[in-house]
């Protein structure tokens, strides 16, 4: 199941370092099923983030196919990768591009990340960009498979009596959702 990440814009009035208070908007990431969802988890977010008050000026859906924190690293960069394949018929190269967003504290340790995250690829791939992106933080709603499991219970508003039948729920609503 993929995740649909959305980019929310948040404006309210920070107090920065020198005491002073700014109107600032910020761009937050969150994953979520719909953009109603959206707003929910960043209002929920935001609340407890902040104590005044603030307006969400857009929600809109991001492109981003992966996204990769990494610990000690204050900053998002967007990473643009192209999958190199080969059409036979023709004999041409075919690029495909995705977007990662990668945690690092600059671009060479964005870079680095990158190549970490594409690890497992089996393809051939380059990277012909990385750019600072202006998201401030990434808000996931599930990390794991428990996660999701007890997501899916939560949905069907039933308690599995074993991990093996969360598993088969979960594969049922898999199937049900590919055909």
């Amino acid at each position: 199941m993929s995740v649909t990440w959305y980019e929310c814009k948040v404006k309210y009035r920070k107090t920065h370092e020198t005491g002073e208070q700014k109107v600032t908007t910020e761009t937050y990431l969150l994953d979520a099923i719909s953009y109603t969802e959206a707003e929910t988890r960043i209002n929920e977010e935001m609340a407890a983030y902040t104590s005044e008050e603030f307006l969400i000026t857009n929600i809109k859906v991001a492109n981003f196919s992966e996204v990769h924190p990494y610990e000690n690293s204050d900053r998002w960069f967007k990473s643009k990768v192209s999958l190199i394949a080969y059409d036979e018929e023709s004999g041409k190269e075919r690029k495909t591009n995705l977007y990662m967003l990668v945690q690092a504290n600059d671009v060479k340790e964005a870079y680095d990340n990158t190549i970490t995250a594409m690890k497992g690829t089996m393809g051939e791939y380059s990277i012909p960009a990385i750019t600072e992106s202006p998201i401030l933080d990434v808000f996931p709603y599930f990390t794991g498979e428990e996660e999701q499991l007890e997501k899916f219970n939560a949905i069907a508003k039933t308690e599995p009596e074993s991990e093996s039948e969360s598993e088969d729920v979960l594969e049922e609503m898999e199937e049900s959702e590919s055909k």
